[in-house]
């Protein structure tokens, strides 16, 4: 006799979002129901492959019956819920942090989706005044932790300072950084298990580090690029971007995508080949790929040279 595994069977709820009913799978989140509804929803410290960590906030909702705007990416679905994404509550948040991200953080990379949003929400950055003095190498993390300098009243704080380069194969641009966790994630329990990067520091002086602040080389990270991976903003690039990006030679213009399968070993891993002027520059995995899940090892993202050393 033959069984077929249905897998885990859920039962539908109703959830109303802008006077429209839904019928969703339970334990499905608010965010899940909107993009199945074809709404356009803010997000940056979202992605399909990790767990919500609910850090940029931009993603919020007001929800009948609660008292303050929840995060729609980890929020699960209640039947009978009413969900609301049009109110100038919801607009007036994602306003404000976006103009606060901006403001603090260089957000030029951070792709047309954000810009795009920025425009969408009126965000003003310029507001807050001109930006503060970039900060050296190394003074942020050696700032002592939760005490903060009075403001000038004339300038507005950024995270501004040097790029980190200390090894061969990706930079840490921490300007660009907004502390959304999803490095620290996929570097943790959602795929690599290494924990080799956490948040250290408080306040605005938070920063992604390693353990005592060593040099990548001197820490447990094994280079598996995953954290370059989810990286919304490009405060995790690989070494050949950031190059380029230098030189003024970086052309997304002219970049095709080639899906192919790695061929280091067995396992299976889908490649998607990004090629510019006939040179791979990065490479990435689909985040739907039953063997991936978006993440890959060393050897999948970064062992590529040997094919265009002609």
């Amino acid at each position: 006799m033959t069984t077929i595994d249905l897998g885990t069977i859920r039962r539908l709820v109703s959830v109303t979002v802008d006077d429209v009913e839904h019928r969703v799978p339970e334990g499905a989140t608010i965010m899940d129901v909107l993009d199945g509804a074809g709404c356009d929803t803010p997000r940056l410290c979202q992605a399909p492959n990790l767990t919500p960590v609910n850090a940029c906030r931009v993603c919020v909702v007001e929800v009948e019956g609660s008292r303050p705007l929840v995060p729609s990416c980890a929020r699960r679905v209640e039947d009978g819920m009413v969900v609301r994404t049009d109110t100038e509550r919801v607009a007036h948040s994602r306003r404000m942090v976006l103009e606060l991200l901006e403001s603090a953080n260089d957000m030029s990379q951070a792709g047309d989706d954000v810009a795009r949003w920025s425009v969408e929400y009126g965000a003003d950055p310029e507001r807050y005044g001109p930006p503060g003095p970039p900060a050296a190498a190394g003074e942020r993390g050696n700032r002592h932790p939760g005490h903060h300098a009075e403001p000038d009243g004339e300038t507005r704080a950024t995270v501004a300072q040097p790029v980190t380069v200390d090894n061969d194969l990706y930079v840490r641009d921490y300007a660009r950084c907004i502390l959304c966790y999803k490095c620290v994630e996929a570097c943790g329990t959602d795929a690599q298990n290494t924990f080799a990067i956490a948040v250290a520091g408080r306040g605005f002086d938070a920063t992604i580090s390693t353990e005592f602040a060593v040099p990548l080389p001197d820490s447990a990270c094994v280079y598996c690029g995953n954290c370059i991976g989810v990286c919304p903003t490009g405060a995790l690039k690989s070494v050949a971007e950031h190059e380029r990006r230098e030189a003024g030679i970086w052309d997304p213009d002219d970049e095709t995508v080639t899906s192919t399968i790695c061929s280091f070993c067995g396992v299976g891993c889908t490649l998607e080949l990004h090629v510019q002027h006939n040179t791979i520059v990065n490479v990435t995995s689909p985040h739907d790929h039953s063997v991936t899940h978006g993440h890959l090892c060393i050897k999948g993202r970064f062992g590529f040279q040997h094919v265009q050393n002609l």
